[in-house]
């Protein structure tokens, strides 16, 4: 028994590489293989729900993603992938659903507070927006893509003190992250 684990494992990994390097046919015929040795592997249909993904093959992106999902309904990453994925196909209102699942699970997911604004955002309800992404830096005040989300919301409310005191904290990152580098 242990061999296989370590089989799965190893596919898994050598698939991770192989897209990571844009081999994304070989990738997703690795995920493939590695699946049909444990189909109930959540991580495997996630992994190869992000190839898809990467791919451009949105459907088949959901198909696996709903497939992990099926599996482990819990996982923040799956539920934020999912929400992306299904905003991005069009399916709007399932996209906010597993945003708002997600942060019922887990309310300190920086990550889906972000992927929410975004949604808000695009919707042009700038409220909802600009109060997903400040929670998303309330929780992680250095998430670069929230206080960029976040300035851009402001500046479409008006807000002028919000949006400068944003602009001035990405300066801040971004310089920092020059000095460090």
């Amino acid at each position: 028994m242990p061999a296989k684990k370590e089989n799965v494992s190893q596919l898994n990994s050598q698939a991770i590489k192989l897209a990571a390097n844009g081999e994304y046919k070989e990738a997703i015929a690795c995920f493939q293989k590695a699946i049909t040795l444990e189909k109930n592997n959540y991580r495997l249909w996630y992994n190869l729900g992000v190839t898809y993904r990467d791919t451009g093959d949105l459907l088949r992106a959901k198909e696996s993603l709903d497939k992990a999902y099926s599996i482990e309904a819990e996982d923040d990453q799956v539920i934020e992938m999912l929400a992306l994925i299904d905003f991005n196909i069009g399916l709007t209102t399932e996209a906010l659903q597993f945003c708002h699942e997600g942060l019922e699970n887990n309310c300190n997911n920086s990550r889906l507070w972000n992927t929410l604004g975004v949604i808000y955002f695009n919707l042009e309800k700038y409220e909802n927006a600009s109060e997903a992404f400040e929670q998303a830096i309330t929780i992680d005040p250095y998430y670069y893509d929230a206080l960029f989300n976040l300035r851009d919301t402001y500046e479409e409310t008006g807000n002028k003190v919000g949006y400068k005191l944003c602009d001035e904290q990405l300066k801040a990152i971004k310089n920092f992250g020059q000095i460090n580098a």
